[in-house]
């Protein structure tokens, strides 16, 4: 048993893919720092980390479960975890009860206004894995999914639904559809064959990187429009033009004609993007 544990531990770990929390758990703490224009009680922010780690690995549980059949045809995913037999369903859907305890569990720490909130970010991770078997735009329900990081963090420490967090729940959700776009240019001949809808898969890889760009230039627009709300300093601004940077040199290594630096700007950049931008706003805010 001691041994199999460890074993399993890093399998489920594997499965939601942890690491990838560096995404939006950042925004997360961007949220709630700029609801109040400073750094939150540690108890306060115990509790999103908490409310985000549930939520998160319940999300990517949830879509591993749902995608397995389509996970086991596709090459560059059969060795997932309950493709690959490592872990059985039955295991994932109690991994998946767990995860929501422990949201359920942080989110009635926070405000008493998310306590209402929780079916809404509940529901839309299960359909989000449903969406690309319908529409090409499955890339918007992820960034909608991801993007209510921020916001949730922001009404879960002030309860205060201005229209601040959902211009902010607006951009990192346009921040992470832009860039699921990219990782789909990696599937468009699967998808193809298999019925799946992508914008790739649609209307081709060049349209579908021209939108990644327009929606990372919105992205950043809606990103200077609560800045300037908020009357932040001139660091919030520093971090974000770098923002702007490294979103600009994200779209400059993918193109149609070569998709050799996917995973660069998929999973390096955007942990980097995040980070700095969570490090702009803290230094504005501490300084």
């Amino acid at each position: 048993m001691s041994t199999a544990a460890p074993v399993y531990a890093r399998r489920f770990v594997s499965l939601v893919k942890f690491e990838h929390t560096v995404f939006a758990l950042p925004f997360a703490f961007v949220g709630a720092i700029l609801s109040v224009g400073e750094i939150p009680p540690a108890s306060t922010l115990f509790w999103i980390v908490a409310a985000m780690v549930g939520a998160r690995s319940l999300a990517m549980a949830l879509n591993r479960l749902i995608d397995a059949e389509i996970d086991a045809r596709n090459p560059r995913t059969a060795n997932r975890e309950i493709p690959a037999g490592l872990l059985t369903r039955g295991q994932v859907v109690a991994f998946c009860i767990a995860s929501l305890a422990l949201f359920l569990l942080a989110v009635w720490q926070l405000d008493p206004l998310v306590r209402w909130l929780w079916p809404i970010p509940v529901a839309a991770f299960v359909a989000y894995p449903y969406l690309k078997r319908f529409t090409w735009l499955c890339h918007l329900g992820l960034g909608i999914a991801t993007g209510m990081a921020p916001a949730g963090a922001w009404l879960a420490v002030t309860g205060d639904a201005s229209w601040q967090p959902f211009a902010l729940w607006a951009a990192v959700c346009l921040w992470i559809g832009g860039f699921d776009i990219i990782y789909a240019t990696g599937d468009v001949d699967f998808d193809r064959r298999e019925g799946l809808h992508s914008l790739p898969a649609r209307f081709g890889i060049a349209a579908g990187l021209t939108v990644t760009r327009a929606c990372h230039v919105a992205a950043i627009a809606l990103l200077v429009a609560v800045g300037i709300s908020l009357d932040r300093g001139a660091l919030y601004f520093l971090g974000l033009a770098v923002v702007a940077a490294l979103l600009a040199y994200e779209n400059s290594i993918v193109r149609p004609d070569d998709l050799s630096r996917v995973n660069v700007a998929f999973f390096t950049l955007n942990g980097v993007i995040s980070m700095v931008f969570l490090a702009g706003v803290l230094a504005d805010v501490l300084i």
